[in-house]
């Protein structure tokens, strides 16, 4: 991912977004949000090569900036709305578990909405198991959601 696609994936996130199910946020970042929210390390874009365009993307977020939590990241995963169920999450979670173990990250969470099941079952497919349902978590439009906390542990580390 870089600073050149990062208009796709801008869509795609608010494509996300869009949705009510992926995040409480209202609006996709603008890129200078984007890039100082989110770890430079394993930001990655899926492409269509055919379609010559962005189908999806996955980054890292830190979870703390004390040092003993360095191998630790939660990540963000979206794929845009034409390309859902065609493979591209399994591809972008593949890509990036390989990615951050590579990078020296030994745990990933996530942070997902109960009625994401897609967004679950990627998750579980790949080892991360749910440690807690956090209730009433946020608001969003005035009503409380409740959140999944999801952690995958390397087993390299």
């Amino acid at each position: 991912m870089n600073k050149q696609n990062y208009e796709q994936v801008q869509k795609i996130y608010q494509q996300g977004i869009d949705t009510r199910n992926a995040s409480f946020q209202k609006t996709a970042l603008d890129f200078k949000s984007f890039d100082s929210k989110y770890l430079e390390a394993c930001r990655l874009v899926a492409f269509d090569e055919r379609k010559r365009e962005v189908v999806g993307w996955a980054a890292l977020l830190p979870v703390s900036a004390m040092e003993s939590y360095c191998g630790v990241a939660e990540l963000s995963l979206y794929v845009a709305e034409a390309a859902r169920g065609c493979g591209v999450g399994k591809f972008l979670m593949e890509e990036l578990v390989q990615a951050s173990e590579k990078a020296g990250f030994w745990t990933l969470q996530s942070l997902i909405f109960p009625e994401n099941e897609g967004s679950l079952a990627l998750h579980h497919a790949f080892g991360f198991k749910t440690l807690c349902i956090h209730e009433k978590l946020g608001k969003m439009d005035g009503v409380f959601r409740d959140v999944t906390r999801l952690e995958r542990r390397s087993s390299k580390f």
